[in-house]
C-alpha cells in the first residue's frame, strides 16, 4: 500500500470497524489529522461497545480475609457489568 501524502488526506475515506477503545481512538486520531473517517459498530450505539461498557477490567472473587468478597458478589457484579444482558446460567458456570 502506498503512503498517503498529507496534502491528499481529504481524498481518501478511512473505514474503521468497531468502536471499542482501539477503534474509537483510531477514528478520533485520524479525524483530528484531517482524514475523512467512517466508524461502524455492531451495537445500536457506539457507547455500547464492549470496551466502553466494561466496568473496570477483569473481575475475580478473591479469597482475602474480611474483605466481604464472595462468589455471589462476583456473579452479581458480572451480571451488572454486562448491563443485565448476559445469560445468568453461563455467568454462573463461569
Amino acid at each position: 500500500m502506498k503512503l498517503v501524502n498529507p496534502a491528499n488526506r481529504r481524498k481518501f475515506t478511512v473505514i474503521v470497524v468497531g468502536s471499542g477503545l482501539a477503534g474509537a481512538s483510531a477514528a478520533a486520531t485520524l479525524g483530528e489529522l484531517g482524514y475523512d473517517v467512517h466508524c461502524f459498530c455492531f451495537q445500536d450505539s457506539p457507547r455500547r461497545a464492549h470496551s466502553v461498557a466494561a466496568q473496570g477490567g477483569i473481575n475475580a472473587a478473591k479469597n482475602y480475609q474480611n474483605d466481604g468478597d464472595s462468589v455471589r458478589r462476583l456473579f452479581y457484579d458480572t451480571i451488572k457489568g454486562g448491563d443485565f444482558r448476559a445469560r445468568e446460567s453461563n455467568v454462573y458456570r463461569l
